[in-house]
């Protein structure tokens, strides 16, 4: 199986266990898989979140997903209990397609390291 079709497997797989799981089956997006990991990462679940905190879950689960690719490292826990990251590396300029690959790419390893898919 190539790459790029292994990609998509496990892409489509994540989709469908999180949608089943959080949206009653409709397909969850790219955006509201990453606000996921976001609140995952942040570890404080039974919560509601104002719009500016939405934001900032999304930005701590791109740092950490895009750790691994060197982009980002984690710097501390602030007393509220939310993460920081520093940059490490600016992130090369894409096209919006490429864009998309890349988070979908690391998003699957994020939920492959975690053993929520294989």
């Amino acid at each position: 199986m190539s790459r790029d079709q292994q990609l998509k497997d496990r892409w489509d797989l994540v989709v469908e266990k999180l949608s089943n799981k959080f949206s009653d089956g409709d397909s969850l997006d790219l955006d509201s898989i990453i606000y996921l990991i976001g609140v995952q990462e942040l570890g404080q679940l039974n919560r509601a979140f104002k719009k500016d905190q939405k934001l900032d879950l999304m930005h701590i689960a791109i740092c950490k997903l895009l750790m691994p690719y060197g982009f980002y490292e984690f710097d501390f826990v602030d007393d509220e209990g939310w993460p920081h990251y520093k940059v490490k590396e600016e992130l090369p300029n894409l096209k919006a397609g490429e864009q998309s690959v890349l988070m979908k790419e690391a998003i699957v390893n994020y939920f492959v390291e975690t053993n929520y898919i294989d």
